[in-house]
C-alpha cells in the first residue's frame, strides 16, 4: 500500500507543478495591455521626434539657402552677362509654402540705386544692377523653393530700429504698414555685410528701408510646433532662432 500512495503523491505533485508553469487568462491580458501601452508610447514619441526633426531640417534648409544667397552676393557671383549683382530670397503672402531664390539683375545700374549712390555714375566699376526687390519677369530666378511636409511660413517680420520694434505679416504694430507688408525681400550684395531688407514692392531710401536691420521667419508644422529663422544686421543667419516677435 505504501508504494501505491507514494506513486499517487508523486503524480499529484507533478500535476500541481504543471499547473504552476502556465498563465491564467487574466495574467495574459495584463501582459498584453502592458505591451500595448509601451508600443503606443514608443510610437507616439517616435512620431513626435520625426515631426520635430522635419521642422528643424526645413528651418536649417531655408537658413542654408539664405547663406547661399549671402555667399553669392558677397562673392559677386556672375549670372549670364551680369556681374557684380546682389542675390536674395523673396517671401510673399500669396504663397506660404514657397519662396524664391533670385539674382537682382533688374533694372540696369542707376546712380540712384538702392546699393548706391555711385560716385562715378551708373558706369562706375562698382555700379550694380537691381533695386533690392524681386520683380517677377525681370529679375532672374536662381531657383524656386517649395516647402514640403505640410510645413508653412506662418509669419515673417522685419525689425525697424529707432522707430518701431518689429513689423510683421501678422501682428503689425502700426496701420502704416498694413497695406505694404505683403512681401519681404532679403538681398546680399558686396561689399556690405548688412543685408538689404525690404517689404512690399519697393525699396525706398532713405526714410524707412534704411532702418530695416534684421528679419525673421516663423515656420509652422501641421502637427504642431514652430521654428524660427533669422538674419541679423551683421549678416548672421540662424536656423534655430529663439523666436519672432
Amino acid at each position: 500500500m505504501e508504494p501505491l500512495r507514494f506513486r499517487r503523491g508523486v503524480a499529484s505533485l507533478a500535476k500541481r507543478r504543471g499547473r504552476a508553469r502556465g498563465f491564467t487568462l487574466v495574467e495574459m491580458l495584463v501582459v498584453l495591455a502592458i505591451i500595448a501601452i509601451m508600443v503606443a508610447i514608443v510610437l507616439t514619441n517616435q512620431r513626435s521626434f520625426n515631426n520635430s526633426f522635419t521642422l528643424a531640417n526645413t528651418a536649417y534648409d531655408i537658413g542654408l539657402t539664405m547663406r547661399s544667397a549671402e555667399t553669392y552676393g558677397l562673392g559677386t557671383r556672375g549670372l549670364g552677362a551680369n556681374a557684380n549683382i546682389g542675390y536674395g530670397l523673396h517671401f510673399d503672402t500669396s504663397s506660404n509654402s514657397s519662396f524664391i531664390f533670385f539674382a537682382d539683375t533688374s533694372p540696369a545700374p542707376d546712380t540712384n540705386s538702392c546699393y548706391g549712390p555711385f560716385a562715378l555714375g551708373a558706369n562706375a566699376p562698382n555700379a550694380k544692377p537691381g533695386d533690392c526687390v524681386y520683380t517677377a519677369g525681370s529679375d532672374q530666378e536662381v531657383s524656386p523653393y517649395m516647402i514640403n511636409n505640410g510645413i508653412t511660413i506662418s509669419n515673417f517680420c522685419v525689425h525697424v530700429s529707432q522707430l518701431i520694434p518689429w513689423v510683421c505679416e501678422h501682428g503689425w504694430y502700426t496701420p502704416l504698414f498694413q497695406a505694404t507688408l505683403t512681401s519681404m525681400d532679403v538681398v546680399f550684395s558686396r561689399p556690405n555685410d548688412t543685408p538689404y531688407i525690404s517689404i512690399g514692392t519697393t525699396f525706398s531710401q532713405p526714410a524707412w528701408s534704411a532702418y530695416y536691420t534684421s528679419a525673421c521667419l516663423a515656420l509652422l508644422s501641421p502637427q504642431g510646433g514652430t521654428r524660427y529663422v533669422s538674419v541679423s544686421t551683421t549678416g548672421e543667419i540662424n536656423g534655430d532662432a529663439a523666436s519672432c516677435p
